[in-house]
């Protein structure tokens, strides 16, 4: 069986194709590979010891070898005409289209192509629709294209995988319909992936969780101030900007979760969003176990040492494109606001070993802790690696920054094993 990978990442998905191949005794080779990101590249021709060609949109079908399935974990952009005329034209313009390209002039019998799961309703359900106009599209495209097609969104937690992560996977052949069900599944646990005994990093911020905390309590703790609850550290927790009174502790508590009330926004007159500045008036309404005067003192000096921020509220402004954004609107009151974002710390959540992971991003993936030893640390290569179920023997020859934000947006080679069987 000779493929094609697109898009190709790390190579998880030839990987997880490979597996499926040996399964089912056949022999596997690739023939020709295409990734636009150079570190990518590195690491990928590093374990395959194959050439990566660039980028797929500057090179012709005729270029590419011959071949029986193509698979490609392709990126998701607009389609510009999507839902008007179903038809191979409306995905000109995006990546799709030189999949679309190449399934029509090499006619490979079948493809296993994987995204996120918010592709099954963009740019919106449709009214007694299950998808949008862009999944639609492409299953019209690739159906015009003689292939019999099939899609699901699947959850890698079901597949012995630590990690909750959906995405949609699109598969198809051009002699029968892929039956994307009755999957063997099985359970797994961030326990099982996690190395022990490694190296951790002693900063201030750490030292003051495990001074702070038990390290049981800290298990599957996010570390933000936007949200709420007994799951959330907050900065004034850890008192990291300075010292804070149990009664301011208890004021921030309810300003986070007041500032998210729909009816300030009718109040204040701005369009809601989720998280509003509240005037000192407001404020007094729900926080009333102290007077107004303490009150001012509580928050000017939360203001002081940067808990809070005292902001004009922010209005949603449509702009000509059809996009909108949010600027303040001097025309309104100022008030009280919390100030920091979720990555805006070392670390923003501790990983529990007893359960799995939220889905990764690239974005956090350097944020997530391990307590390990008599410390915390970041997650390891080969811990990054397991999450998404690659095997011990994948090498790793890139820096970890890189490895984190490619790993973040890679696939789950167990799922894609499982699939490929349904379609091989």
């Amino acid at each position: 069986m000779k493929f094609i990978d697109l898009f190709a990442g790390m190579g998880g998905t030839r990987i997880g194709f490979e597996q499926a191949c040996e399964e089912k005794g056949i022999k596997a080779t690739c023939v020709f590979t295409s990734e636009i990101k150079e570190y990518a590249k590195s690491i990928y021709e590093y374990n395959f010891k194959d050439e990566v060609s660039g980028d797929i949109t500057s090179i012709e079908s005729t270029d590419i070898p011959d071949f029986d399935f193509l698979l490609g974990g392709f990126p998701c952009q607009a389609f510009s005409s999507a839902g008007k005329r179903h038809g191979f034209e409306d995905s000109r313009g995006t990546l799709f289209f030189h999949i679309a390209r190449i399934l029509k002039e090499k006619k490979p019998k079948g493809f296993l192509l994987e995204n996120v799961p918010g592709l099954v309703t963009h740019p919106k359900r449709r009214p007694g629709k299950e998808t949008g106009e862009t999944l639609e599209t492409i299953l019209t495209i690739l159906e015009g294209l003689g292939y019999r097609v099939s899609w699901s969104v699947l959850d890698s937690s079901k597949f012995g995988v630590a990690q909750k992560r959906e995405r949609i996977y699109i598969a198809g052949h051009l002699d029968f319909k892929p039956d994307l069900s009755d999957f063997n599944l099985s359970t797994a646990k961030l326990g099982d992936i996690l190395e022990q005994h490694q190296p951790c990093q002693d900063t201030p911020f750490r030292r003051r969780l495990l001074n702070l905390y038990e390290r049981h309590d800290l298990y599957g703790k996010s570390i933000k101030d936007k949200r709420g609850g007994e799951t959330n550290i907050h900065s004034w927790d850890l008192e990291l900007k300075g010292s804070v009174s149990p009664e301011q502790k208890k004021l921030m508590g309810m300003l986070l979760k007041q500032r998210r009330q729909k009816k300030w926004a009718s109040e204040i007159g701005i369009a809601w969003m989720d998280g509003m500045p509240l005037t000192l008036d407001q404020i007094a309404t729900f926080y009333t176990s102290v007077s107004k005067d303490n009150l001012q003192s509580m928050l000017d000096d939360l203001v002081l040492k940067g808990y809070i921020k005292f902001e004009h509220p922010k209005e949603l402004i449509h702009l000509e494109n059809g996009t909108t954004k949010r600027e303040p609107d001097s025309t309104k009151p100022k008030g009280y606001n919390i100030v920091t974002g979720k990555l805006s710390f070392e670390l923003n959540k501790i990983l529990d070993p007893n359960c799995i992971s939220n889905t990764i991003v690239a974005t956090e993936t350097s944020k997530l802790g391990v307590l390990d030893a008599d410390g915390i640390r970041t997650l390891t290569d080969r811990e990054c690696l397991r999450l998404f179920g690659f095997p011990d023997d994948y090498k790793v020859n890139i820096k970890q920054k890189e490895l984190y934000d490619l790993i973040g947006n890679t696939v789950v080679v167990p799922v894609i094993k499982e699939v490929a069987k349904k379609v091989i």
